[in-house]
């Protein structure tokens, strides 16, 4: 068993803040750096080192340098530090240090080397000298917390099932691969370079050890996860390396132990009130429409419909199977009702991670429905429903082969056979996240947003050719976007999530000059932890938003939540284990405020977050939208009480 080294628990010289404020943007720490001396902390090696105004400086006396070996002891820690060396560097952070039988330390290092950027299993002699250094290699293990057990799922191609915990064998061979397996990561051709250390500047790291793997980014990148060797039980604290000739200096380090995790207190608004529809993780996507013909709105949540108005009883129109969040993608990202057959009773349909299958309703016949591949090749992850070409019927909008944004709509004389497509505009200006529909320069036709610009619609008999196309810079894509007003100006703003995958919520103003070209100018309503932030909240991971006028006041507003274990339970995006809220975000018209525009938070629930898509409509007539969510967490309606 690991055992933590003796004599190194002192806390006196070595002041912390607990809680104080987020060291970086991804974390709240549970201790910041605040040292003023370095007395009862053990150093090994040769290295001379100083603090001084939260600063740790280290001068190497040799090439091996020396090792200053902090007091609080961590297994799975999230560490975040600025470092600067004064030449190339040659340093590096050990974790989880443990005392070897001969006297000696040992751990998993992150090397600061231009050289020999990366990961190792380090040893080092009783005098700091390195015995051994063994590369960690990448994991297999995809989209997981752990390398190798029991809930490894490797890259999660078979929804449903987790893969078979490798024997000691296989482990035993894939460490005795050669070092070239853990080589430092190049930039994929025609991507970007890979990290790299800036000299004689502040560069910023980023550690995470939790289980058995490894995740390290420096400047913002990341390097890749590689898997311990310790069997996920290396236990002790950090300890700072300077080798070399070149001086270095740390600083703002903060330490997160991540093997406490709090859950909040639930909270529901007082404006809301909550049902929970099922307790179980089925789908990313929810929406709402009469299926059962009875002139009552029904829930449409993954393989299920539950039928309004007390939303009770639920039938299955596909095989139902539930997920684990940790380690399965559920099949169902969005759903839309419509009558797309035109037989007077609405169908669904589903998109899956590729495909958009439409399910045809059976009328009274309760079984499950026929489905048909009306769209074999969606590529994004979010799709908007909306009447785009002015017919009167909506078509769906995505992102289809080629990153090329397209829009897709039934033939009326044969609606289950695959669906006419409408390319829009050129290959490659798609993704897979964040899009939007409206009149974006008021001439009364539908255009089309995505992170990258927008699309103008024209006017009628264009044919099929690729609309006219406008640069502009709305975030990296996050989900569904908004387009409305938001100051009152006349003109159509557009409000979106920045990132699906990481921070950020913003509207962006549109201005006109002279000769009626349009731009648009940020306005920030959310950032990371580190930002300021509307009411104080931030959350990650928005890839599900949604916009309706909650509260009657004629003015549409903002609807977000968190995607909780939106890789599964991994550290491929920030804060993963932040609370799964939900928060309308109220639009209010301000002089005053930047834009002309505010924007007022208030928590929705705290306790289930939303997914890929969710829905906000009045599902009992009294004129105040509900908010319908399918999530890891179950399925919810929030029942608008204003």
């Amino acid at each position: 068993m690991s055992k933590q080294i003796p004599g190194l628990t002192l806390l006196a010289s070595f002041a912390f803040a607990s809680l104080l404020f987020a060291a970086t943007g991804d974390f709240v720490p549970d201790r910041v750096f605040r040292a003023s001396s370095l007395d009862g902390l053990r150093t090994t090696g040769q290295a001379d080192w100083r603090t001084s105004n939260g600063e740790i400086t280290a001068k190497p006396q040799s090439q091996d340098g020396g090792w200053l070996v902090l007091d609080q002891s961590y297994q799975d820690v999230q560490f975040h530090a600025e470092f600067r060396c004064a030449a190339p560097c040659d340093a590096g952070v050990l974790l989880r240090t443990e005392k070897t039988p001969s006297g000696g330390l040992k751990g998993v290092y992150i090397a600061l080397n231009e050289e020999a950027l990366g990961t190792y299993d380090l040893t080092l002699s009783a005098e700091g000298k390195e015995l051994s250094r063994k590369p960690l290699l990448r994991s297999r293990s995809g989209f997981a917390r752990m390398a190798v057990g029991p809930w490894t799922n490797g890259q999660a191609r078979v929804p449903g099932y987790a893969a078979l915990a490798p024997t000691l064998e296989e482990e035993e061979a894939e460490e005795a691969r050669p070092p070239a397996a853990a080589a430092r990561p190049t930039g994929r051709r025609g991507g970007p370079p890979p990290p790299s250390i800036r000299p004689a500047e502040w560069n910023e790291l980023d550690v995470i050890v939790d289980t058995d793997l490894v995740w390290v980014s420096l400047n913002g990148r990341r390097l890749g996860n590689t898997a311990t060797s310790d069997r996920m039980m290396g236990y002790g604290p950090i300890a700072l390396h300077a080798a070399g000739s070149a001086e270095v200096v740390f600083k703002d380090l903060s330490f997160k132990d991540l093997n406490s995790k709090t859950e909040p207190a639930e909270k529901v608004s007082e404006h809301f009130r909550m049902q929970r529809l099922n307790d179980f993780f089925y789908s990313w996507g929810a929406t709402a429409g009469d299926v059962t013909y009875d002139g009552v709105p029904d829930v449409v949540a993954g393989p299920f419909y539950f039928i309004g108005p007390d939303y009770t009883e639920r039938r299955e129109f596909t095989a139902a199977r539930s997920y684990s969040p940790s380690n399965n993608f559920p099949d169902g990202h969005v759903f839309f009702v419509s009558d797309f057959t035109g037989d007077g009773w609405n169908d669904i349909v589903a998109v899956h991670s590729r495909p958009i299958y439409l399910f045809v309703n059976p009328k009274d016949e309760r079984r499950r429905w026929d489905r048909y591949n009306v769209v074999p090749d969606a590529m994004s992850e979010v799709e908007v429903f909306r009447d785009i070409d002015g017919d009167g019927k909506p078509e769906v909008l995505f992102t289809g082969p080629g990153a090329a944004m397209a829009y897709a709509k039934p033939d009326p004389a044969n609606p289950t056979a695959p669906w006419k497509v409408r390319t829009i505009s050129e290959k490659g200006l798609g993704s897979a996240h964040g899009m939007g529909i409206g009149d974006i320069n008021g001439d009364g036709r539908m255009d089309v947003v995505n992170s990258r610009g927008w699309w103008e619609q024209p006017a009628t008999g264009a044919g099929d050719s690729l609309w006219d196309y406008h640069a502009a810079e709305f975030g990296r894509g996050g989900a569904e976007m908004g387009i409305y007003d938001v100051n009152g100006d006349g003109r159509s703003d557009v409000v979106t999530s920045l990132a699906a995958h990481g921070w950020g919520l913003a509207w962006f103003e549109q201005k006109r000059d002279p000769q009626g070209n349009i731009s648009f100018v940020q306005h920030d309503i959310m950032g990371d932890l580190s930002s300021s932030n509307a009411g104080d909240v931030a959350f990650s991971e928005i890839h599900g938003v949604a916009f309706a006028d909650m509260d009657g006041d004629g003015v549409t507003d903002l609807i977000a939540g968190k995607r909780l274990y939106s890789h599964l339970e991994s550290h491929i995006d920030p804060d993963p284990y932040g609370p799964a809220v939900v928060y309308w975000y109220k639009t209010v018209r301000n002089p005053k405020a930047e834009g002309g525009a505010e924007f007022v938070p208030e928590l929705i629930h705290n306790r289930s977050g939303v997914g890929s898509q969710f829905t906000v409509t009045d599902l009992n007539g009294d004129r105040s939208p509900e908010v319908v969510i399918s999530c890891v967490k179950g399925t919810f309606v929030f029942w608008n009480q204003m």
